[in-house]
């Protein structure tokens, strides 16, 4: 464990303790967190997680406008997704996961690159949920979190895997809390 893997997820886990709550600080704590991930995955060879951080920055800007003013000026509500998009959205991730887990397999010295892309296919998906305001943002983080907790204790990062274990269990409670705030 190194100072900038406490400090990376000190900001990760604030960020996602407050999109569990639907509380718009999440985007610049995530932001912050981010950069400071993208860093400690490019030291520990963990190059779709790297890429991804570099995805998750971007998005959180965009993300951050859309709640403060995405529905015509005023805050994003919490919605549900159609199952058609959810069901395109699903077969992207695995797609782009196959692809890229393939593209590290045979070009770099990735560890584990097709865990290591699902991860980065579907924190994307997840990702785009969360921008949204969508309902579905949470199981999209459940299946994430349950990938990415065994493939960061297979590389040490054993503070990180232990969070991700935390976020499974906040993303069960920010399921049940937006399905509250949505039922106003």
């Amino acid at each position: 464990m190194t100072p900038l893997e406490i400090v990376a997820n000190v900001f990760a886990t604030t960020s996602i303790w407050l999109a569990a709550r639907n509380n718009v600080h999440l985007w610049w704590t995530g932001i912050v967190g981010c950069a400071l991930f993208g860093v400690l995955f490019l030291q520990t060879q963990l190059y779709a997680d790297a890429t991804l951080q570099v995805f998750f920055i971007a998005a959180s800007a965009w993300g951050w406008r859309l709640w403060q003013r995405g529905q015509g000026g005023a805050p994003t509500p919490v919605r549900r997704t159609s199952p058609r998009t959810l069901a395109a959205l699903a077969l992207a991730a695995l797609v782009v996961a196959a692809l890229y887990g393939s593209l590290l397999k045979h070009w770099t010295d990735a560890y584990a690159p097709f865990t290591d892309s699902a991860v980065l296919a579907f924190s994307v998906v997840a990702q785009l949920l969360l921008m949204q305001r969508r309902i579905e943002t949470w199981p999209a983080w459940l299946l994430v979190n349950t990938l990415a907790v065994p493939l960061f204790a297979s590389r040490g990062l054993w503070l990180t895997a232990t969070l991700y274990g935390v976020y499974w269990f906040n993303a069960w409670y920010g399921w049940w809390h937006w399905r509250k705030e949505m039922a106003r």
